[in-house]
Parts: C-alpha cells; sequence; structure tokens
C-alpha cells in the first residue's frame, strides 16, 4: 500500500483528492493537513510515502514545510510533491532545490494524479521533458549564476553524460537508446551520479544539473 498525506488549506481540495486516491485499492490516505506546520508536524507521526503538498498555506508556506521534511535524516524516505496551480510557478523550483521529488498542476486529470503518485513512491521523479524541464531551466536561469563546476568533478565522463540526459528530460529507457547502452546501466549510471552527488532523487539531479552549469538554460532538447 501507498500511504499518503494530503496537504492543502483548502478543504474542498482535499476532499476530492482524498475521494479519488482513497478509491483506489494500492493507496490510503493516512492523514490531512491544511498548512505547513501541521504538515510538518504529521509527516513526522504518520511517516506516509508521499506527501502532496500545496505551496501557498497560512502559517507556513509549502516551500519551507517541504525544505523541514527534507532536512531531517529520519524522513528521507518520504516523497514530496508540490501541487500549484499554474505550471509555471516561480516558487515551483525553489521547491524542487528543497527537496521536492515534483510537482503536479491542480487540475491535472485523475488518472495523472493518480499515476504521479504511484511513480514517486516507487522512487522516481515528476519530470516530464515538457513542462518541469522548461520550468526548472527557466527559474535555474533567473536565480543564480553556476556553481562551481568542480563539484561535479567526483563523477565519471559517462555519469556527466548521463546527468545531462536526465536534465534533457529523458528516461532510462531514452538514456539506454542514446548511449546505446541497456536502461538498467543507464540506471546504475543515474544512481551513482545521484549518489556521488547527495541527490535525493532525479530531479534534484536535474537541480544539480543547471544550478553547476552542466547544462545551460535552453539547452535541452535542443
Amino acid at each position: 500500500m501507498i500511504d499518503v498525506l494530503l496537504v492543502d488549506d483548502q478543504a474542498l481540495v482535499r476532499a476530492g483528492f482524498h475521494a479519488l486516491l482513497a478509491a483506489q485499492e494500492d493507496i490510503t490516505v493516512v492523514g490531512e493537513a491544511a498548512d505547513g506546520e501541521e504538515a510538518v508536524a504529521l509527516t513526522a507521526s504518520l511517516r506516509p510515502d508521499v506527501v502532496l503538498m500545496d505551496i501557498r498555506m497560512p502559517r507556513l508556506d509549502g516551500i519551507e514545510a517541504t525544505r523541514r521534511i527534507a532536512a531531517d535524516p529520519a524522513l528521507a524516505e518520504i516523497k514530496v510533491v508540490i501541487l500549484t496551480t499554474f505550471d509555471l510557478d516561480e516558487y515551483v523550483f525553489d521547491a524542487l532545490r528543497h527537496g521536492a521529488s515534483g510537482f503536479l498542476v491542480k487540475d491535472t486529470e485523475p488518472a495523472d494524479l493518480i499515476q504521479a503518485v504511484r511513480v514517486v513512491a516507487r522512487g522516481d521523479a515528476l519530470l516530464s521533458p515538457g513542462v518541469t524541464r522548461r520550468l526548472i531551466a527557466e527559474y535555474a536561469q533567473r536565480s543564480r549564476r553556476p556553481r562551481d563546476t568542480d563539484r561535479l568533478a567526483v563523477l565519471t565522463e559517462r555519469e556527466r553524460e548521463v546527468m545531462a540526459l536526465v536534465a534533457a528530460g529523458l528516461s532510462n529507457d531514452e538514456i539506454g537508446e542514446r548511449l546505446f547502452v541497456s536502461p538498467a546501466t543507464a540506471k546504475t549510471h543515474v544512481s551513482r551520479a545521484m549518489i556521488k552527488l547527495g541527490a535525493r532523487d532525479r530531479a534534484h539531479l536535474v537541480v544539480e544539473a543547471y544550478e553547476s552549469g552542466l547544462v545551460r538554460p535552453g539547452w535541452a532538447g535542443e
């Protein structure tokens, strides 16, 4: 079973998500929170597999709540998915930087929401080749200059290459096709890069690729 915590200051939104997710045989909604403070407390006590986190809430917003959850080693296995009204929301990139594993627009199709919960629960990130890549590229460019690329010195040339392809939104299967290796080999390279850089998941590997200057905004997908 996949345990989910719903976090949104609108009761109607929570009720809709609750009804949809609870109807699935493999998903259980273990709790609801109306603000970030409550979200952090319930995450610590309930230990859900996935937290669906709204950004704009009273008392404590979703970004800070996500940061606190991600910063707690005891909660390292918990995945946070940001819920946003607009796909190009300037706060979403900050949320990814602070530990979120992806994001969903609130008016996403029900089937896509359910699939997203399953994808994140199994350890993958919500990184579509379109919207998420565009958002990360745009706000990485605005937020800061590239950091010293010496941080990437721990990676092999192949691991850097694979990291750049992850940032381009490619799946393990697609990376394998591009590099003429098996998907399992591609996954191994991705995993090694994540471990060496201390990235929680693929989402943070993408953030690292942009912030280190390995990938330039606008390069991915060209």
